[in-house]
C-alpha cells in the first residue's frame, strides 16, 4: 500500500471517529439524519440534498465537496434506507 493510500485512510477514519463522537454524544443526530433521509430520499440528488438538511438541521457539518468519510456517510444512510424498505 502506497504512503499517500494509507496518509488518505488515515484521514478518512480520523474524520469518522470525529463524527462517531459527535452522533454518541447527540443520539438525535441520527435519528434526525434518518427522517431528513426519508423525506428526501426519492428527490432528485437526494444525497446532496440530504447532505444539506443535515448540515442544517444538526452540528454535523458535510461541506458541499464531499469528502471520502461524507460519502460513506451518506452511504451508510442509503443502506439503512434499503434495509427499511426491504422490511416493508
Amino acid at each position: 500500500m502506497s504512503s499517500a493510500t494509507e496518509s488518505q485512510q488515515a484521514r478518512v477514519i480520523a474524520e469518522l471517529r470525529v463524527f462517531i463522537k459527535k452522533v454518541l454524544a447527540d443520539p438525535t443526530i441520527a435519528v434526525k439524519s434518518m427522517e431528513i433521509a426519508r423525506k428526501l430520499k426519492d428527490e432528485q440528488d437526494a444525497d446532496r440534498k440530504i447532505a444539506e438538511q443535515i448540515s442544517a438541521q444538526t452540528n454535523v457539518r458535510i461541506p458541499e465537496k464531499l469528502s471520502e468519510a461524507d460519502r460513506i456517510f451518506l452511504e451508510i444512510i442509503n443502506d439503512v434506507l434499503d434495509d427499511e424498505a426491504a422490511l416493508y
